[in-house]
């Protein structure tokens, strides 16, 4: 691995450790007794290691020659496109065809599961 690969993997590994680790404290009811402002510092918490990844991606591409970098700028705009059209199509049938709710938080996954399918088929920078 290229040492920019090398920094991105461990950046997102402590990044998704902090993630996981805070979302099963939340789950397992750690957060229970709290309230008012304090809830709102845990769902704050939770969302850094989101920005944390962002800025790993960001970095890693920093740190890559020209072509890395033009490719998974390329991969993350269409993932992130298309993320943001099939939630808001989500969103217009929970409007319209009183589909099930789905939380505003699943972007995050949604957007990194496009990212791992579309990228494989995205091979070039052009």
């Amino acid at each position: 691995m290229t040492r920019p690969e090398r920094a991105f993997a461990f950046r997102s590994s402590g990044f998704m450790i902090i993630y996981v680790a805070i979302n099963f404290a939340a789950i397992g009811g750690v957060f229970d007794t709290l309230n008012g402002p304090w809830r709102w510092a845990l769902s704050l918490a939770v969302s850094l290691p989101i920005a944390g990844q962002i800025w790993t991606t960001l970095a890693f591409m920093r740190d890559s020659d020209e072509f890395v970098r033009a490719l998974t700028a390329k991969r993350f705009i269409v993932a992130s496109g298309a993320a943001m059209a099939l939630f808001s199509a989500w969103g217009f049938a929970e409007g319209y065809a009183q589909a099930p709710h789905a939380p505003g938080w699943l972007i995050y996954a949604l957007f990194w599961s496009l990212y791992g399918v579309l990228s494989p088929m995205i091979r070039n920078s052009r």
